[in-house]
């Protein structure tokens, strides 16, 4: 929502699931029906921590791995190897400047930072310290509560409210004094069932209607149409 990483995550996602799912329908003798970019990544994937992202879109298909274990090789045919292959590309990607900032969600945490507002970022994956501090947003916020934080402290992922809970602690706020923007469903899911006082949906692929269905409150296209002209 903040950085415009739903293009990086996308194709590293696809990537690995069209190589494994290539792989899985040639040994089980199934046609190869490949990874889809738009639906299978919002339905199953956007917004998730990242193993639960490879067993959820995986579940879709029929298919179910061993968990295995967070720091499994590329090549272990686990759900965490899996991500783990994924990650790496997306890491790839990082190194290689394909993160930019949404000028409008820049804009906003900016008069949010000037009228003395609290700011958490909850982010499911483990590289937003690194996606922040290429960006050149990390100073914008005072918490960070990322897949590193909710592995640490097994928070389940969204969309569990948990990891906004947890936010919203650090911050010494009450769930129903803050708003949550996200602009993937699970993470919209997440805000309505935590109690927040108000959650934003920010559709940046033409999904309003679903996230309007998975409990925001108002969508926008872009953070700055909530800011005084």
């Amino acid at each position: 929502m903040l950085t415009d990483t739903a293009l990086v995550h996308g194709a590293a996602w696809k990537q690995t699931f069209d190589s494994f799912l290539e792989s899985w329908s040639e040994r089980h003798g199934q046609p190869f029906v490949p990874f889809d970019s738009g639906v299978d990544y919002h339905r199953y994937v956007d917004g998730r921590q990242r193993a639960d992202g490879v067993r959820t879109f995986l579940a879709s298909r029929g298919i179910t791995l061993p968990e295995g274990d967070p720091d499994d090789g590329v090549d272990a045919e686990t759900v965490n190897g899996v991500g783990n292959r994924k990650n790496v590309l997306v890491l790839q990607k990082i190194k290689e400047g394909a993160v930019q900032v949404y000028p409008g969600s820049v804009e906003y945490l900016k008069a949010a930072k000037a009228a003395g507002l609290r700011r958490a970022v909850v982010s499911a994956s483990a590289n937003c310290k690194d996606v922040l501090e290429a960006a050149g947003i990390a100073d914008l916020l005072e918490v960070r509560v990322d897949g590193v934080v909710a592995r640490e402290l097994g928070l389940p992922g969204k969309p569990a409210p948990d990891t906004f809970l947890y936010a919203a602690k650090l911050l010494n706020a009450a769930p129903e004094s803050c708003v949550v923007f996200e602009d993937a469903q699970a993470g919209v899911a997440a805000g309505r069932a935590g109690g927040f006082g108000h959650v934003v949906g920010v559709d940046r692929v033409g999904q309003a209607e679903a996230l309007l269905e998975h409990g925001a409150d108002v969508v926008v296209t872009d953070l700055s149409e909530l800011l005084p002209r």
